[in-house]
């Protein structure tokens, strides 16, 4: 890890501890500097003496200083948006302020972006255009990464409960990781702040994690990708929250649409296999059940790079150049809408929402061509936490008495 910041004093109440990363909202929005505090708890319980330092400065500054626009965080909770004028697209809002960036220990090898967020090694010339052919020791290391890639998800997966917060499965996740000698791939990849992505209802992708809870009648992606060995291993799955969740056939409809394109398309992958099909089989399915695939994100090459060529796209009618060969690995990852297929993406330049705020699923494989076919390397284990469901039956009612569905 990069070299640490050097120890601050927290400004809360009576506390002689050193300050974590942790500022005070409202003292950004006035432009006071050194608020720091170490932790949400110290925070909350110096607010209420904390908040003079805001009137006896705010007036003066204001006439100087444009505020940074966050909403007053509550004193409660310590929490706010810090993006209250942003026009969402949707019902959910991000609840901050973001957890401290977790740390990995140096044994653990690292990617190239690790410390400054930049992939170099993907922005190389070969790096952007080639189309890598593993040889044996390679496919090993691309087995051997997405096996603990999918024993990490199903963890975070099993803990994705309602009354959870998003940054708790980020921290679960972000500890499995460890436990397998293994860095987090998303911690810093473009500067992504967190170990993991979690995208929930209208959220396409690339959620970050943060102190929402999770609640009874959401739906949750979890997207994983660890770094072990020189290699990357990548896969998502999205998980229904509660049985609320599970008795509303739209959150049915869109999840179970994007889980059977996935594996409608992988259906399709062999040597000769041209990539441009993949996005025909995905969007006709999804177009069956009365969805939409999102275009604006497609799958990617991987290997010992996070993301590279070939780009696979999940729509009809795409023109990506070029076919599958024996030792390729990329993966299929469509994301698909109940309502438009068109994204919006909020100010923390991350989070992808569909633009008119309806919920979309996702799902995610890395696959490895071989010669008869396709090995799906992040494959599903017996006891992996999620699967399938029905399409829930809707009871008629008349005068609100029930009626029995015809036969």
């Amino acid at each position: 890890m990069g070299s640490e910041a050097p120890k601050r004093k927290c400004i809360g109440l009576d506390c002689d501890n050193d300050a974590g990363t942790l500022q005070c909202p409202t003292c950004l929005k006035l432009g006071i500097k050194d608020s720091f505090f170490c932790s949400q708890d110290c925070f909350k319980r110096s607010w209420s003496s904390h908040k003079a330092l805001h009137k006896s400065k705010g007036n003066f500054l204001s006439n100087f200083i444009t505020p940074k626009v966050v909403s007053e965080p509550d004193p409660d909770t310590g929490t706010y948006d810090p993006f209250p004028t942003f026009p969402y697209t949707g019902t959910l809002r991000p609840v901050y302020p973001l957890s401290e960036r977790r740390k990995v220990p140096k044994s653990i090898q690292h990617p190239d972006y690790w410390k400054d967020g930049i992939p170099h090694s993907e922005q190389t010339f070969p790096g952007r255009t080639k189309i890598e052919i593993l040889d044996k020791a390679g496919q090993e290391g691309m087995r051997k990464v997405c096996r603990l890639a999918r024993e990490v998800l199903d963890i975070a997966a099993a803990a994705a409960v309602p009354g959870v917060t998003t940054d708790y499965i980020d921290e679960i996740v972000h500890n499995a990781c460890l436990e397998r000698n293994s860095y987090p791939s998303p911690l810093n990849y473009g500067h992504f702040p967190k170990s993991v992505c979690t995208s929930v209802n209208e959220v396409i992708c690339h959620g970050i994690p943060d102190q929402r809870v999770l609640v009874d009648g959401d739906i949750l992606n979890i997207d994983v990708t660890l770094y072990h060995g020189g290699y990357h291993g990548d896969l998502n799955e999205t998980y229904y929250i509660g049985d609320k969740a599970k008795a509303d056939p739209d959150n049915v409809r869109v999840v179970e649409a994007s889980r059977e394109a996935l594996n409608e398309a992988i259906k399709a992958v062999k040597p000769g296999g041209l990539f441009r099909e993949y996005g025909n089989i995905i969007e006709k399915h999804c177009k069956s059940k009365k969805c939409s695939v999102i275009r604006t994100y497609c799958g990617h090459g991987i290997n010992s790079l996070f993301h590279c060529s070939p780009n696979i796209p999940h729509y009809g009618k795409n023109k990506a150049v070029g076919a599958a060969k024996e030792g390729m690995c990329f993966t299929i990852e469509p994301m698909v809408a109940l309502g438009t297929y068109r994204d919006k993406t909020w100010p923390d330049d991350w989070t992808s929402v569909t633009q008119d705020g309806k919920r979309t699923a996702q799902f995610e494989h890395t696959l490895l061509v071989t010669a008869d076919g396709v090995e799906v390397l992040t494959a599903r284990l017996p006891n992996s936490p999620g699967g399938p469901i029905p399409m829930p039956v809707v009871e008629a009612t008349t005068n609100g008495e029930r009626v029995e569905p015809a036969k």
